[in-house]
């Protein structure tokens, strides 16, 4: 299961189940995902900012992405 991070995707980050096996793909700062890849991937999440912030860098995404991994996982 593939899931590309993409802050043009209808669903959140937290509205995906990431509770099977999968691979997260990000994109290159401020370009994103190139569009084979995008659409190559099974799911598209975005993370929502607030605020003037437009995008977060590749560490601060895998970040969030990886925590929400792990949080899903947790539950019962």
């Amino acid at each position: 299961w593939v899931v590309g991070a993409d802050g043009e995707a209808r669903e959140e980050h937290t509205a995906a189940d990431f509770r099977r096996p999968l691979a997260i793909v990000l994109g290159e700062e401020g370009r994103g995902l190139r569009e084979l890849t995008r659409r190559t991937c099974d799911a598209l999440v975005r993370i929502p900012l607030r605020g003037r912030v437009e995008s977060l860098n590749g560490a601060a995404a895998a970040a969030v992405l990886c925590f929400e991994v792990r949080r899903q996982r947790a539950l019962p």
